[in-house]
């Protein structure tokens, strides 16, 4: 995802007076500029890092939603608003499938020791943003037995 196309649907939801839609990328655009800030690549922001936010955003608005009071139901609407259009910028991620094909085939020497923190180090490096740690994980450990 590149953060002129989240700034181009904030300035179309804006238009459209689209509220929470607005808010909800306002907050990515605002959230990527500060880690682009940080990093140091404040005019050229490269896609990798816009992905990375946007998953870590979407992580935390997660996170609300489970630990919202049941009662407060304004909340949980609006927090389950901002996830569902949050979602739609998320970077597609691999299926256990995917990341099986792909420890075998890119990691088969590493693969072939059944040393589980050896793979883990090896493939979280590459699949980092790409496929869940939880998943690999899984993947990681049917190999190992």
């Amino acid at each position: 995802m590149k953060l002129e196309q989240l700034q181009q649907d904030m300035i179309a939801a804006m238009k459209a007076r689209e509220k929470s839609k607005k808010d909800s990328i306002s907050a990515l655009v605002a959230a990527v500029k500060k880690v682009a800030i940080d990093e140091g690549c404040r005019e050229d922001v490269p896609e990798e890092l816009v992905d990375r936010v946007i998953l870590k955003e979407l992580k935390t608005v997660k996170e609300q939603i489970d630990t919202c009071p049941a009662d407060r139901t304004d909340l949980l609407a609006e927090y389950q608003a901002r996830y569902d259009v949050m979602s739609q910028y998320a970077p597609q991620m691999m299926s256990a499938e995917e990341v099986t094909s792909y420890i075998t085939s890119h990691f088969a020497e590493v693969a072939a020791t059944k040393n589980k923190g050896q793979i883990m180090k090896a493939v979280m490096a590459e699949l980092k943003g790409k496929a869940e740690g939880k998943v690999i994980n899984e993947v990681v450990a049917k190999l190992c037995e």
